[in-house]
């Protein structure tokens, strides 16, 4: 299996860096692309992958797993040997590494991030590897972090405060269990519900830039 995507490509080569944003639960990869012409990132490659599982209810829909009924969005131990999550993690894990290949660039020049599950997705890969940077947009732990996670790379974190999908105590979850770990957090919360508004985007172009222009 390997994981389909859309490619927004530099305006110039060689991209400054590259940044992987995952969709969430039931969209595909073409639902956060227009986002990108709001951005000021045309210096860097953005890529957006399908997760790899069909969504049981939208026909075009896309999941990195799924949910069990009455799912929390607090991780739960056994949760992270689910197998449609290994397979979404391994998968993920592959495809980053050859994108940075392909862009012609390293991990450390690669910012993962990802809306709800997709942020789910990104915190549970996105330790596990060098990247310069991780953004969680209205996400969630959907297992525990562990000690041993080799990378503590600079961690956004934005979520609204009327998100009625994600509760809002999700985020702080995330947020405690981070800074329980020494992780260096950006963490935001905003008067919205489970989107992404301009103030987001704005957010994110702002990390982008000060971590690859630090990198």
């Amino acid at each position: 299996m390997s994981l389909q995507a859309i490619t927004v490509p530099p305006a110039h080569h060689p991209p400054k860096g590259l940044i992987i944003l995952l969709h969430g639960w039931g969209a595909n990869c073409e639902d956060l692309p227009p986002l990108a012409k709001f951005m000021d990132l045309a210096d860097y490659q953005l890529v957006f992958p399908d997760a790899p599982f069909p969504h049981p209810y939208n026909p075009v829909g896309k999941m990195w797993y799924a949910f069990p009924e009455s799912y929390s969005f607090l991780g739960t131990p056994e949760f992270g040997d689910r197998p449609d999550l290994s397979t979404s993690r391994q998968e993920l894990l592959d495809f980053i590494v050859d994108q940075a290949k392909q862009a012609g660039v390293s991990l450390s020049q690669t910012i993962l991030g990802g809306f709800s599950q997709g942020g789910a997705m990104t915190l549970d890969v996105g330790l596990r590897l060098p990247v310069a940077g991780l953004m969680i947009l209205s996400g969630y732990l959907h297992a525990p972090l562990q000690p041993q996670q080799p990378n503590l790379a600079p961690i956004l974190i934005i979520h609204g405060r009327q998100d009625a999908v994600v509760p809002l105590h999700s985020a702080h979850q995330v947020r405690d269990s981070l800074q329980a770990l020494g992780a260096p957090l950006h963490y935001q919360e905003y008067d919205m519900g489970h989107e992404i508004q301009p103030v987001v985007l704005s957010q994110i172009q702002t990390f982008v830039k000060e971590i690859l222009t630090s990198s």
